[in-house]
């Protein structure tokens, strides 16, 4: 559904109403700790709780991993849902009427909702039917499938919502429009029945004689099927058409109740059918989810990489020809992020062709996450495929080994992988002789090179590796390459005193934003100084931060700016990050709003005294390139500029009396 921008006034009310602390204790246990709550953080491991929620200005941070916001983007964190899908769902349950900001838009939004609202509660109905339908006479073979072929108790059953579909052409119909009288259309547009060809009055069940497996969305709600044939009639497995509810490529099977065990584990699972994934949450194995039986999409790796911060996943399907086949195919269109190295994609090939269902039917849960922590990942699993029954000893072999593991090599953006995939590469090539190692480690690089030099002819946007363009462009040594990754361990003064300066700058700057925020009184006397000394802030979030402040009201309370600021979070992310922090105050910084006044001088006169610095060596760079028999004037000025510069810094230096620690 694509939902209209939402009114400001509907968000606004929507913060209002919603209680931040009643929200919040539905997932977290918080206690009360004086004005404010505390709680074990939901966002990171934790045994000591540092996260604090403010029902006075509704709003939560935790002072171990930084996460804050409001009660929205909380939900959006937590549920991994949009903005504007969590908008929504607080208005429905405050109550609170939707506006948009097209009028005429408003009575069209109310039925699509209202629509999909109607759709859920059909397909909520029919998952209930099914399951009850198990326990029937008529679905006693399907009972039997699942408990003996299947090897699923009734918990199991239970918690997946098992269920059977009779075999009859129009057992659900009848069920569904003629007693519970629901709309013939709307049971049509949940995919659950088609009408009959040249026939506007005839319908018949969609899923028929099948053991039925609900698919839920990551809330938990019903919005498909899939159904296992108990003949042999073909397909085997059939899942619902696409609807409103029910995308195939945006969906994967069981996220619901794996996104708990993907978070938790920092990896993803990904098998291929309803029955492996479903085996694997039997046997405690959680951050497991199903493909459904298509190439992933960006879409679906997207939801599993909400949970997943190391961006982990692993593919696990058959060993045998067409479990490779079918792990290519399922790789589909996020080969490239693999290739840029925005995520870990590792391949688990099963002995003996299993799949993880029937792995499990034999061997041990313990066996089974041995084999997934050595899992290789997908490059390296790509080059063994290759090696794969190739005798290299043969030189036609070989240079077909060489050419395709070229291929692969070309493709990789991230200058670490390509560094060692090179080396494995001319490692397995080199057939056990390690001298001829560094050779066909140049061989190989020199082809890939002449590769994206053919490439980057066609398309001058492509992005490739810093090794590659600086060979490209003349300033990479292609005989002797760098293939190594050696730490300087030398230390540059220069670089440890730049590093100081920036952090004190950082502090400087994150301090007059902090107090610019909670003393509302403080704030035209900060305006005040940055103008009176042509300040700015450095740092890329701080001066974000700061454009946003410029556009909301100086004279808002605390509260209310915050307020207004998280709105700001949501819609630039990204660019906010680094904003909550200072949202919050910890007892040091409550106290600090005390001396305020002294404080902001302090900020004023470190970011001053840090610009000094930095416009008087760049004027020392301009007096040392400038000569001084063309332009002995020019030179002269450069100079002066140089000690005015650096002597205004000495004096600053001197007025800095408040401490680092102070400004903290």
């Amino acid at each position: 559904m694509q939902i209209p921008r939402l009114h400001p006034d509907t968000i606004e009310q929507v913060k209002q109403r919603a209680d931040i602390v009643e929200i919040i204790s539905e997932k977290v246990v918080l206690r009360k700790r004086g004005k404010d709550f505390q709680g074990l953080c939901p966002f990171h491991e934790e045994k000591s709780p540092s996260f604090s929620v403010s029902p006075h200005k509704q709003m939560y941070y935790c002072f171990g991993c930084q996460a804050g916001g409001n009660v929205i983007t909380f939900l959006m964190e937590l549920e991994k849902q949009s903005f504007a899908d969590v908008v929504l769902n607080l208005a429905r349950r405050y109550s609170i009427p939707v506006q948009t900001l097209e009028p005429e838009q408003r009575q069209e939004l109310q039925r699509q909702l209202t629509l999909r609202e109607q759709l859920f509660e059909i397909l909520a109905v029919t998952a209930a039917f099914y399951h009850h339908a198990l326990y029937q006479p008529s679905g006693k073979a399907a009972l039997e499938y699942l408990r003996s072929e299947r090897q699923l108790n009734d918990e199991t059953i239970q918690k997946f919502q098992l269920g059977c579909a009779p075999n009859g052409w129009e057992t659900l119909y009848r069920y569904l429009v003629e007693q519970k009288r629901f709309s013939v259309q709307l049971v049509e547009q949940a995919g659950l029945i088609r009408r009959r060809k040249e026939s506007q009055i005839n319908y018949y069940d969609y899923f028929r004689n099948r053991v039925i497996i609900p698919i839920h969305d990551v809330q938990g709600r019903v919005i498909g099927f899939g159904g296992r044939t108990l003949a042999d009639e073909q397909p085997k497995y059939l899942n619902s058409p696409e609807t409103q509810l029910f995308n195939k490529g945006k969906t994967l099977f069981a996220l619901d109740k794996a996104k708990d065990g993907i978070s938790k584990q920092d990896l993803a699972v990904v098998v291929e059918g309803y029955f492996d994934a479903i085996a694997l949450h039997a046997a405690g194995i959680t951050n497991a989810v199903a493909s459904l039986g298509t190439a992933l999409s960006l879409d679906q790796v997207k939801l599993l990489l909400r949970y997943n911060e190391s961006k982990q996943l692993i593919l696990n399907f058959d060993a045998d020809k067409a479990g490779n086949t079918a792990a290519k195919r399922a790789i589909g269109e996020i080969a490239n992020l693999a290739y840029r190295g925005e995520i870990q994609l590792r391949i688990l090939n099963l002995p003996n062709g299993k799949d993880a269902d029937e792995y499990l039917k034999t061997y041990s849960v313990t066996q089974y996450e041995n084999l997934l922590h050595e899992a290789p990942l997908w490059l390296a699993w790509q080059i063994e495929q290759l090696l794969e029954g190739k005798d290299l000893k043969q030189a036609d072999r070989y240079q077909q080994v060489a050419e395709e593991m070229v291929k692969i090599l070309a493709n990789i953006i991230d200058d670490n992988q390509l560094t060692h995939y090179v080396n494995q590469c001319a490692e397995r090539l080199s057939i056990g002789d390690s001298r001829r190692i560094p050779l066909i480690s140049q061989n190989l690089l020199n082809q890939v090179i002449q590769n994206w030099k053919v490439r980057s002819s066609n398309d001058k946007s492509l992005q490739m590796p810093l090794l590659v363009a600086r060979a490209i462009q003349g300033n990479y040594p292609q005989t002797k390459p760098n293939l190594r990754i050696v730490k300087n361990q030398t230390s540059n003064p220069e670089k440890v005193i730049t590093t100081q300066r920036d952090d004190l700058l950082k502090i400087a700057e994150a301090l007059l934003l902090r107090l610019y925020i909670h003393c509302p009184e403080q704030r035209q006397n900060i305006i005040h100084s940055l103008e009176n000394q042509e300040l700015e802030f450095s740092f890329s979030h701080h001066r974000f931060l700061w454009q946003q402040i410029q556009e909301i009201d100086i004279n808002l309370t605390s509260a209310n700016l915050i307020s207004k600021l998280q709105d700001k979070a949501v819609e630039f992310p990204k660019q906010m990050a680094q904003a909550s922090r200072l949202f919050i105050l910890d007892e040091m910084a409550e106290a600090n709003l005390y001396r305020a006044g002294e404080l902001i001088k302090a900020a004023i006169i470190r970011m001053e005294q840090i610009m000094c610095e930095k416009q008087s060596r760049q004027f020392l760079a301009l007096f040392e390139k400038t000569d001084s028999s063309t332009d002995p004037e020019l030179q002269k000025k450069y100079y002066q500029e140089f000690l005015n510069y650096k002597q205004r810094s000495m004096e600053l230096e001197q007025e800095c009396q408040v401490s680092i620690s102070d400004l903290l």
